[in-house]
């Protein structure tokens, strides 16, 4: 069993060095069935620790990955209800956009085909290891190996220079969030002499309350740059210059999610620090109103889809603020259906109109893309809530939670779900709806995309619609509340003191605010008009002016900073000197070689010479 449990990662990691190695000779069919395949064996290892119940307290050891005097650090695995759900989502989830990606990437040439399968397998390995490990530093090699793939995948297309801004600016602030998270790791080492997790906990009593404090709010951090809170969100958005798979793999069932996975995971420590949880609460609320209020005004069917997960993200950061580990944990399960579902759907579109992204230059493709339509309606009603899809009973458990904890947050949180409703079929009807708005050479182009593309769409779509049903409340059925049973040994689901009467008119509340917002957005959106922009909507469009405020108060002096010590620092100083150096050893060298003339006369001088100053030297020194 222990060489099993390791094959779950070890199996992408090996699709990675095929599919790398062999990406100028092996075939597109041959990249893409051992570039899927890897995952789905490990997805069906996975599946078969999930029903064999093979869960053990103990971490599981490979060997020790160093031993530096009283510090040892295994190379771990720790397998229990915690880590065999996200092995299912990132592998299941996973294997089907790889599948997806058979289709919408078979024109790429044989080399850049294998070249994105090889990330794409290397992306799942580094996310399967942060989750897998039974230790901060374990996590930590995982989460800096989402990092890179995230990069490498995000500016796939290297030639276009905007797409390199766009995986750099991603790569450099998760580095301020991985700064963080290893300062967090360095103070829980300096202060418990450990990074094992059940070492950690068990001694959590030895940790001040400053040291709490600081160690959460530190990990906190870490966890804002990866999973895109307020003040470290700008990068996500952009991160939609790779290909759409990409988008929804680090939408969906990588990346993103390690943030929510890792405060889980140190739910020990974060209760003990109630302060953080209180700032985690304040930041997810904000970042996901924030982020809906600028969804609203998107036009690029990709950075709609974009600014929602940030939003929905910040809803799983207000569940943890709360105390609900498990709603948020139950919310990353159903997001990961939904969002992939809908960006695979939003892939299928921009397939079908031959790389159009802008929803203003569609229309009237529910027609042409049958399932395409479909499965995108069911991505949309599970985002917005809707009974009894799978987003109702996760996002109505956040809210519920929510309410519990502050009444405020809670109107911020309701106020977002009426926005995400209204964004979401914004996009929906202005997509599927209308006249078609594109060119003629579209209009002919358009088509529904192959079985590849379509077949893991219904499958998200089937997804969506159950998924939720393992979370369902005792309010529903009498035995619900199964997830919350099967994480209770490793993440706690807080305690809920909220009427029955009382959770009825919340949901009843929630639903309205829903389906009215739905309305709206159908009489408006179902015919194509222009929107006019006024001073507040600008502001959406803009997207606050976020990035152009970063841009002033970072950018611009950094780069100018930077021109000062090219100038002054690197050119006039390190540059001189080592300059100065070579030119005076060049010019001694140009003048000793007079000394080599040739002529014996001239050596016989020199000689005469050195040995007079010798002897007078001699003599002085005797004296």
């Amino acid at each position: 069993m222990k060489n099993l449990i390791l094959l779950i990662p070890l199996l992408p990691l090996i699709g990675f060095l095929i599919t790398g190695l062999g990406r100028k000779f092996l075939p597109k069919r041959v990249t893409g069935i051992i570039g899927s395949g890897t995952v789905l064996a490990s997805f069906i290892i996975s599946l078969y620790i999930f029903f064999q119940e093979i869960y053990s307290a103990t971490a599981i050891h490979y060997f020790d990955f160093f031993n530096v005097g009283t510090l040892r650090v295994p190379f771990s695995f720790l397998i229990d209800e915690l880590t065999t759900l996200f092995l299912l989502i990132i592998t299941g989830v996973g294997f089907l956009i790889h599948l997806y990606s058979i289709g919408y990437m078979y024109e790429e040439k044989r080399e850049h085909f294998g070249r994105y399968f090889s990330f794409l397998n290397l992306f799942v390995f580094s996310m399967l290891l942060l989750v897998m490990g039974s230790n901060f530093v374990i996590m930590f090699i995982g989460w800096e190996g989402v990092g890179l793939c995230s990069y490498l995948l995000i500016g796939y297309w290297f030639k276009n220079i905007d797409f390199t801004k766009a995986a750099k600016k991603a790569f450099v602030m998760n580095r301020i969030g991985d700064l963080g998270f290893l300062l967090a790791v360095f103070w829980i080492i300096a202060k418990l002499g450990t990074a094992e997790y059940a070492e950690v906990f068990i001694n959590v009593g030895n940790l001040t309350p400053g040291d709490l404090i600081g160690i959460t709010l530190l990990l906190f951090l870490g966890a804002t740059g990866k999973s895109a809170q307020i003040p470290l969100y700008t990068w996500l958005p952009d991160a939609m210059a790779g290909p759409t798979p990409v988008s929804a793999l680090i939408h969906a069932a990588t990346m993103v999610t390690a943030g929510i996975y890792m405060i889980a995971r140190s739910h020990v420590l974060f209760s003990a620090a109630p302060l953080t949880l209180g700032i985690i609460a304040v930041i997810g609320a904000a970042t996901a109103l924030l982020a809906a209020t600028i969804a609203v005004r998107q036009n690029d069917i990709k950075k709609v889809l974009a600014y929602s997960t940030v939003s929905q993200l910040g809803f799983m950061f207000l569940a943890i603020g709360s105390g609900a580990y498990v709603a948020a944990v139950f919310h990353v399960m159903t997001h990961a259906f939904f969002k992939a579902l809908l960006f695979l759907g939003a892939g299928s579109v921009i397939h079908a109109m031959s790389g159009q992204q802008d929803i203003r230059l569609m229309g009237g493709l529910k027609r042409k893309l049958p399932i395409t339509y479909w499965t995108f309606l069911i991505g949309c009603l599970a985002i917005a809530g809707i009974a009894p899809l799978s987003g109702f009973f996760s996002k109505d458990a956040i809210l519920l939670n929510a309410f519990q904890k502050d009444i405020f947050l809670y109107v911020v949180a309701l106020l977002t779900a009426g926005l995400t409703a209204f964004y979401m079929f914004r996009l929906f009807y202005t997509t599927f709806y209308g006249s078609f708005r594109g060119t003629e050479e579209q209009r002919l182009h358009v088509h529904e995309s192959p079985p590849t593309m379509t077949i893991p769409l219904i499958v998200l779509a089937v997804l969506s619609v159950v998924g939720g049903f393992v979370g369902i409340p005792e309010l529903f059925v009498e035995g619900g509340e199964r997830l919350t049973a099967f994480l209770a040994p490793a993440v706690p689901a807080g305690e809920l003191h909220v009427e029955h009467s009382t959770e009825w008119l919340l949901i009843a509340l929630t639903t309205i605010i829903s389906l009215v917002a739905i309305l709206i957005a159908w009489r408006r959106y179902r015919t194509y008009k222009d929107e006019r922009s006024n001073a507040i909507t600008r502001i959406f469009e803009n997207r606050w002016y976020v990035d152009e405020l970063y841009n002033s108060i970072f950018v611009k002096p950094v780069n100018k900073l930077g021109k000062v010590a090219n100038i002054y620092f690197e050119r006039n100083g390190i540059d001189a000197i080592v300059n100065g150096i070579g030119r005076l050893v060049h010019y001694g060298g140009r003048q000793l070689r007079w000394l080599q003339s040739g002529q014996i006369g001239s050596y016989v001088l020199l000689m005469v010479i050195s040995m007079f100053l010798f002897f007078v030297l001699q003599f002085f020194l005797r004296k």
